[in-house]
């Protein structure tokens, strides 16, 4: 997972946050005015450029990136039937948040004719070049974008089939999620779909929880859903990761795409 950026400021996303309950963590109404871009990209830059760096320590000794990995392809495998590329066009993916290219490397580009990747830690940029190098040689690759999710505004719209974001939506307020979520449909080609992979926070009081490490929040499914309701998307399908170990957040994948004017959707 990860992030890619045109470094259009000093702000960005944060990378792969995957994560347990951390006891500083804190739950509240709207944690919003507490999330720092400039002190997310100080963290993140602190990271260890690796896969047990990105994934908080649960790197290639544990289960879990293969889990991740595993349950995600088979979600999209099952969702083929049910977004498609414009004819004449190549299936063109977007890596947002991609950290060292980890989703790519591992994921994207088997159902993907070429990758483009979209983060801003520099350090994750350098190592993601070396990760991909194959895949570059094989024309799997097509641009790298140093720049934040909340800076980056596509250049060609329509240009994408699949658009993956793992992991790293919390680093951003709901203001800026939802300006996101616009680009993010500008982006994708008629037909195509956005997966956004992310932590749910849980409890009683239906709270998003800040955490003050990565200046992130995690939000609940309820919240999440209403954030896609009111950028005029729709849930495809939606499931719980599974595999994972039980101290950490429960992972959610949300399959999307726009809702046509007026559309009204169940979601599941």
């Amino acid at each position: 997972m990860g992030y890619h950026t045109y470094q259009h400021s000093p702000q960005a996303c944060v990378i792969e946050g995957m994560s347990s309950p951390s006891s500083s963590s804190s739950s509240a109404k709207n944690p919003d005015g507490l999330i720092c871009y400039e002190d997310a990209i100080k963290y993140w830059t602190s990271v260890e450029p690796s896969v047990n760096g990105v994934l908080g320590g649960y790197g290639e000794s544990t289960s879990v990136p293969k889990a991740d990995i595993v349950g995600s392809l088979t979600f999209v495998r099952r969702l083929r039937n049910r977004f498609s590329n414009e004819p004449g066009k190549i299936k063109y993916g977007l890596d947002l948040g991609a950290g060292i290219g980890r989703v790519t490397k591992n994921f994207m580009h088997t159902v993907c004719d070429k990758v483009d990747l979209l983060e801003p830690v520099k350090p994750f940029v350098e190592k993601m070049k070396i990760e991909l190098q194959p895949l570059m040689k094989q024309g799997k690759i097509g641009e790298i974008l140093e720049i934040s999710m909340q800076d980056w505004v596509p250049e060609e719209p329509g240009r994408y089939y699949l658009i993956w974001c793992q992991w790293c939506c919390g680093q951003l307020p709901d203001a800026d999620f939802l300006k996101w979520m616009d680009n993010c449909r500008l982006a994708l080609q008629k037909g195509g779909m956005m997966v956004v992979k992310e932590n749910n926070a849980t409890g009683t009081e239906n709270n998003d929880i800040y955490d003050p490490v990565d200046s992130s929040k995690t939000r609940t499914d309820a919240n999440f859903r209403a954030l896609f309701r009111k950028a005029g998307w729709k849930i495809l399908s939606t499931t719980r990761q599974r595999g994972m170990p039980p101290e950490l957040y429960p992972i959610r994948m949300y399959a999307l795409q726009p809702m046509e004017e007026e559309e009204e959707v169940e979601y599941e």
